[in-house]
């Protein structure tokens, strides 16, 4: 006799533990299988916990739509519970005449995704609201903030858990078979689960996963590609109040200027693409973060910039794509919900994307 439950999680980051709280909350049985030894411990935990506007992504995008959602979600959520965060604003910045027009593209394309309260800002104003930068225009974004991401998971998995759910840690996915009624998930120590539903929510792992389904045409499963986000860490006195952002780039948002709960600064993501995964940040990139940092902060003490973490975006294409959410009606495999290339903002969009795959099962 093997165990059975009626719902199964691969993945205890903050997309997993998002979606188990919904549907646990509707009284469904779950369980998340993670293979780390505590929640959270990958994507989750290294990234610049920012809460997104929404306003970069185009409005048919679920990225668009449940960021949004996801960030009115949010911030009602963490009021209620108490959870560290600041809903400071940002500033995104135009460093040269050239970058100027992309500003009002931006504030374009975030009313049109149903953002409308951005404001376009002069250099006089930019300056009014943080004295150290140079810009000679920008954006603010109130809506913007930042949260303390731990507390935030730690909430979602009580949630989880005073409805009856459960997580096994350390339980590593060795092979998945479709059954007539579900699922076998095979883990190590050939320890055997089935399953009626089965949410494939691991993170960097996901692709590696959906290649262990049978039953799955692999023509649904997209290719991985690994864009590693490095953070720098600043020691030197500052006195921003707002989150700072350059104009994104390919692949991600820029460089920015962020602050956590306590107000250490950092600066980052870059994106530099990887063939394997690997977190060391190398002292090598500080020249790159210098001279971009310093078009929009030209006083930063550079000997008090110091390499920090990194973080692994699960990018399912170099040059940006939606949110992969696949469930059967779009590969066939009755019970199989799929999410690939969770990326930013997938934070934001966690409570949202919840709803959306409890909403579809």
């Amino acid at each position: 006799m093997k165990d059975h439950i009626d719902i199964v999680i691969i993945g205890a980051g903050v997309i997993g533990l998002a979606i188990a709280r919904s549907l646990a909350l509707k009284g469904k049985q779950v369980l998340i299988i993670e293979a780390e030894k505590n929640f959270g411990m990958a994507i989750s935990s290294r990234n610049s916990e920012v809460i997104h506007a929404g306003i970069y992504n185009e409005p048919t995008m679920l990225k668009s739509s449940l960021c949004i959602a996801g960030k009115n979600a949010l911030y009602d959520y963490v009021k209620t519970r108490n959870i560290g965060h600041n809903q400071c604003g940002k500033l995104i910045v135009a460093s040269h005449n050239s970058e100027v027009s992309k500003l009002q593209q931006i504030k374009t394309n975030a009313e049109q995704c149903g953002v409308n309260d951005l404001q376009l800002l002069t250099e006089k104003e930019c300056n009014s609201f943080e004295p150290d930068i140079k810009a000679i225009a920008g954006i603010l974004s109130p809506s913007s903030g930042i949260i303390n991401s731990h507390d935030y998971m730690l909430s979602l998995l009580t949630d989880v858990e005073n409805s009856s759910g459960m997580v096994a840690y350390n339980s590593q996915v060795t092979d998945i078979k479709k059954t007539s009624s579900g699922f076998c998930i095979t883990t190590n120590n050939n320890y055997q689960l089935n399953c009626q539903i089965l949410i494939n929510a691991a993170g960097l792992g996901a692709i590696k996963i959906a290649h262990m389904i049978s039953d799955l045409d692999k023509n649904h499963i997209p290719s991985l590609y690994l864009a590693k986000g490095n953070y720098f860490s600043y020691g030197g006195k500052c006195n921003f109040n707002h989150l700072i952002y350059p104009l994104p780039e390919a692949g991600g948002l820029g460089i920015h200027l962020t602050f956590d709960m306590a107000g250490a600064v950092k600066f980052g993501p870059d994106v530099e693409f990887i063939e394997h995964e690997d977190y060391q940040v190398t002292s090598s990139s500080k020249t790159k973060f210098i001279e971009i940092i310093k078009k929009y902060y030209p006083t930063i003490d550079q000997s008090k910039l110091n390499a920090d973490y990194a973080g692994i975006r699960p990018k399912i294409s170099k040059q940006g794509a939606d949110f992969g959410i696949q469930f059967s009606k779009d590969h066939g495999v009755e019970g199989l919900v799929n999410l690939f290339g969770i990326e930013s903002p997938g934070l934001t969009a966690s409570l949202a994307i919840g709803q959306h795959v409890a909403e579809q099962l």
